[in-house]
């Protein structure tokens, strides 16, 4: 067994040892958030499963039953069980084993298939091979990320083990200090958009809230969040909290593993999966483009192996005293509302990261209902904007389509790889399907096909109606005939017959969007639509804002000067974000109500006229939070 001299820990275990004597245990083990019981008689175990939920719920801790190695079936016994236990029409396509832990990984076309009714089929594989069975989807598009996320985890099975080990004594220490208070530092993110990063603090522990860069500047100290100021020390960091994949949000996280963290990210498998992409798609551009990266692949690689992911609305410890909560955010796949439990109730902070409260075609609508809520922070990047209505945005879409297929031209619309290209294809499959366009090719290309396999590898995470089709209609919408994916850009599409093309990235700041811009904005008969937020210093805000011409610098240092013929529009119902309207929606049904409202994640003129907004409307909101609007490096006492 471990060393384990807290008495809290002696506590834990002996509790455990004296309810659960009957199933032999041979060792009890921290690993990360998870207490994992190994014992020797598992047979026992679905007999205990009351029992087993009884002392977790008295020890306030996630306990979990798994078979002392040597009473395991071997692995050529377990395949076979498998293949016998699991119908053939779940299409098992791959069966990886994790020693140390005592998993085994079923990769299956029809997962449901895998877990059987009310997870009987689960329980059985376990109940006859005493391996504990982890069920992963293999999407109907293939995904080279996370074939190589499987594999490299499964590679790396002792590690992530003793990894887990050395998180758990962290989690489960004794508490040291008498003293209370809850201090947040903003860290990126404050009074801005991009760098997101946020620092919460106790007398016992440190979490950092997102680390993100800023996607709308190369260079200087405005690229990166503050991260060298004394309060951040690498070594005291608890953990580390992704709210979802964007890169303002997650495109820092190797930089922390660079410089010496050694500790859990905590975050949703899509958020996991969809940030590492995205990681490795910078180091892939900023070495194409000649700039220093901050971080390599081998970061991205470590971050992979301290990655735990967790579900929608499951209680996590993530520091002895801290316990987390991930609720839909509504942004994108996999994205969350980070609540956090502090002490005995100390404190409850929620923070938004960014959140869509609103249905969209491809997710339901942000969470607003939580344990306890005393501090909100939340992002106000539309704080003084009204959206186009969802309804009016997808005729205005319709409309620009079919005016410029019929006078010849080609639609280039950028999208962020993640959530608006899905966005859009759902509309716009769903227009071409019912004949509400005319008909044309419609090309994708960029990391849009990479992130919509990831998008088909969790059906369950995305909206109503998209599940249901998906999972029991058969009707995937992303798989349509209507698709054509191509690899870059094509100077033959961009010059040739009508067509639509949906390419990243969504500000013009890099991928083919902009080789498509360059070749298509000189001819009138063309079409430019932004789906997509244009942060400030982008060329997409460049061209938005009207410039008659733009000058673009080439790959190998040339300045390009591109005149913008084409026709420009600007749809923003399509946006992840939530609107004036929405924010104030989400403030006055947010339950229960919070004693402070932090603004983050908006221009300096959103988040002043929002929170002058929030003051000047206390009676409809119908409570008086505190409203505070921070800069960068400012800290606020809570608690």
């Amino acid at each position: 067994m471990n060393n384990l001299a807290s008495s809290s820990r002696i506590k834990i275990i002996s509790t455990i040892y004296e309810g659960l004597k009957e199933l032999d245990i041979s060792r009890i083990e921290f690993e990360g958030p998870e207490i994992a019981l190994y014992v020797k008689k598992p047979s026992l175990a679905q007999d205990k499963i009351d029992l087993v939920k009884k002392i977790a719920k008295e020890l306030k801790k996630r306990l979990v039953i798994k078979a002392d190695p040597s009473v395991r079936k071997s692995k050529e016994e377990t395949m076979e069980i498998i293949k016998n236990e699991v119908p053939q029409e779940a299409q098992i396509s791959d069966i990886k084993f994790d020693d140390d832990l005592g998993e085994v990984m079923i990769k299956a076309k029809k997962p449901g298939l895998v877990i059987g009714k009310g997870g009987s089929i689960q329980q059985r594989i376990f109940a006859n091979t005493f391996w504990r069975a982890v069920i992963i989807r293999e999407p109907p598009i293939k995904s080279r990320i996370l074939d190589n996320i499987m594999e490299h985890l499964y590679s790396e099975t002792e590690y992530r083990s003793d990894i887990l080990h050395s998180f758990g004594e962290r989690i489960h220490r004794e508490l040291l200090f008498k003293d209370r208070y809850v201090r947040i530092t903003a860290l990126g993110g404050f009074l801005e958009v991009g760098r997101s990063t946020v620092l919460v603090e106790t007398p016992e522990s440190k979490v950092l809230l997102d680390v993100g860069l800023n996607p709308s500047v190369n260079f200087g100290e405005r690229l990166y969040p503050k991260l060298d100021i004394e309060q951040v020390d690498l070594e005291e960091i608890d953990a580390v909290v992704i709210t979802h994949a964007h890169m303002d949000h997650s495109g820092m996280i190797p930089f922390l593993f660079k410089y010496g963290y050694e500790g859990p990210v905590y975050t949703t498998s899509p958020t996991r999966d969809i940030m590492a992409l995205m990681q490795l798609d910078g180091l892939d551009i900023a070495e194409k483009e000649g700039r220093p990266a901050p971080y390599s692949a081998k970061e991205v690689r470590k971050e992979l192996l301290h990655t735990i992911t967790l579900d929608y609305e499951e209680v996590t410890d993530i520091a002895p005293d801290i316990r987390l909560t991930f609720y839909n955010a509504g942004h994108i796949l996999g994205s969350a509302m980070a609540h956090l439990h502090i002490g005995d109730g100390t404190h409850n902070i929620v923070y938004s990261g960014d959140f869509k409260y609103a249905k969209t075609r491809l997710l339901d609508r942000a969470n607003s209902d939580f344990p306890k809520v005393d501090t909100l922070i939340m992002e106000t990047t539309y704080g003084v904007q009204e959206q186009t209505d969802r309804e009016e945005s997808e005729k205005e879409l319709m409309d620009v389509i079919n005016k410029t297929l019929n006078g010849g031209g080609r639609v280039l619309i950028p999208v962020l790889a993640v959530g608006r290209g899905q966005e859009i294809m759902l509309i716009i499959n769903y227009m071409m399907k019912n004949k509400l366009i005319q008909q044309a090719p419609i090309y994708v290309t960029g990391l849009v096909d990479e992130v919509t396999a990831i998008h088909n590898a969790y059906p369950e995470m995305l909206s109503r109606e998209v599940k249901e089709e998906i999972l029991y209609k058969d009707e995937n919408p992303f798989t349509s005939e209507f698709f054509k994916r191509i690899d870059g850009f094509k100077e033959d599409i961009a010059n040739g017959e009508p067509s639509i093309i949906i390419a990243t990235s969504g500000m013009l700041n890099g991928g083919p969007a902009v080789e498509f811009f360059k070749a298509m904005a000189p001819n009138p008969k063309n079409a430019l639509i932004f789906v997509s937020y244009q942060a400030q210093g982008t060329l997409g805000r460049k061209v938005r804002d009207g410039a008659p011409e733009v000058n673009i610098v080439n790959r190998d240092g040339r300045i390009e000067n591109i005149k913008v013929n084409m026709e420009k529009f600007i749809i923003d119902g399509f946006s992840g974000h939530s609107d004036r309207r929405q924010l104030l929606s989400f403030l006055r049904n947010i339950n229960p109500r919070p004693r402070n409202v932090i603004l983050n994640h908006g221009e300096a003129d959103s988040i002043y006229k929002f929170g002058s907004l929030i003051r000047s409307d206390r009676a409809k909101l119908g409570y008086r939070p505190n409203v505070y609007t921070p800069s960068i490096l400012d800290s606020l006492r809570v608690a």
